[in-house]
């Protein structure tokens, strides 16, 4: 294990190619810490913006937080053995102060860390899943991977799936008419999870023609959303009026408007897409009083979140199209190539795997 190479790739700043470097030896993990071989990556929104400089992380950094990977060696996490496939938390939590106990939101703890996106000075530096290795801190949850989900299928849940399973967990008993504002990997996502909870009229709204069919493959009514007040209309028609829930994963905060429009009195409107400083929001406290809304915002999620969405994956891998949401591998050092191709949006994610 000592003379193991390890590949990654490093991030400085915005404008800078992503550097590829090699070092000779893997860190043993301390009590508690697990090192994982990554298996297969994937390249998320998040990342895309901190590449773009519309966020800010400490640097120079290995990105990367959606994965799946195999356990070389584990140091007293009890449960797990070397081979084991797994997938991990975003968040490594202390488990001790108050939003991890008393306020039950470890992924805000006081000592929080984030894998993808701490400096290669932090511990051991392998702290990214743009590399062959990484550290799994004690703090942190991990799920095994059951056979029947395949690497790409799995490598997204521990950051888009299992926000979405927190999202949905927090629609009050079972709405009949819910709305879906992004047609995007959250968003089906989000269609597919409805579904299952049985809501009868889920509607999800996309401006790409091309990923209509998808959505309707997930089991819900797509919506053309080029035209704002006509995608309005079209669904205050179809459900004979407004509708008991709106999500937003879109990202854009022109749709808040048309998210408040759509509510009926009493609705719900669940905000997890516009995690950018581009969020200020056009609404007044009026409109939402006078419908007496609950807007609720959702940001990462608890390792519940994360069982629930490999449990969702594997009850539902045969019947959902899964596989057709990540593109065929890019290798790690081709990672400059693999972010532009991602930045296209052919792909609900890009996948990446170590040379």
């Amino acid at each position: 294990m000592v003379d193991t190479p390890v590949k990654y790739c490093v991030f400085e700043k915005p404008g800078v190619p992503l550097k590829y470097k090699t070092r000779s030896f893997l860190p043993k993990p301390g009590v508690g810490e697990t090192l994982v071989k990554i298996r297969l990556s994937t390249i998320c929104g998040s990342d895309i913006h901190t590449i773009d400089g519309k966020r800010k992380e400490d640097t120079p950094c290995i990105l990367g937080h959606e994965a799946v990977g195999e356990i070389v060696t584990t140091n007293s996490r009890h449960g797990f053995k070397t081979g084991d496939r797994v997938t991990w938390s975003i968040a490594d939590s202390c488990g001790h102060c108050s939003a991890c106990t008393d306020y039950q939101l470890p992924e805000k703890c006081d000592h929080l860390f984030k894998y993808g996106h701490a400096s290669i000075s932090d511990g051991t530096g392998l702290n990214g899943c743009y590399a062959s290795h990484i550290i799994i801190r004690k703090g942190t949850h991990m799920v095994k991977v059951p056979n029947t989900i395949s690497d790409a299928v799995v490598a997204p849940a521990n950051c888009a799936l299992s926000t979405m399973i927190n999202a949905v967990s927090h629609i009050p008993g079972v709405p009949e008419k819910v709305v879906v504002q992004g047609g995007g990997l959250l968003g089906l996502y989000a269609c597919g999870l409805l579904k299952e909870h049985g809501i009868s009229q889920v509607y999800c709204l996309e401006i790409k023609k091309e990923s209509l069919a998808l959505i309707s493959s997930f089991g819900a009514i797509p919506v053309d959303a080029n035209h704002p007040q006509q995608a309005i209309d079209q669904i205050l028609k179809q459900s004979s009026g407004p509708v008991d829930v709106v999500i937003e994963v879109a990202g854009i905060k022109d749709l808040i408007p048309q998210g408040i429009a759509l509510l009926r009195p009493g609705g719900t409107y669940i905000l997890a897409g516009l995690v950018h400083p581009n969020s200020q929001m056009e609404v007044t406290a009026e409109q939402i009083i006078r419908k007496c809304l609950t807007i609720k915002g959702v940001h990462n999620y608890s390792p519940k979140h994360l069982d629930q969405a490999v449990a969702f994956l594997e009850r539902n891998v045969n019947r959902l199209p899964f596989e057709s949401l990540v593109s065929p591998p890019f290798l790690l050092s081709e990672l400059d190539t693999a972010v532009m191709e991602a930045k296209g949006g052919a792909w609900g994610r890009v996948s990446v795997k170590p040379d």
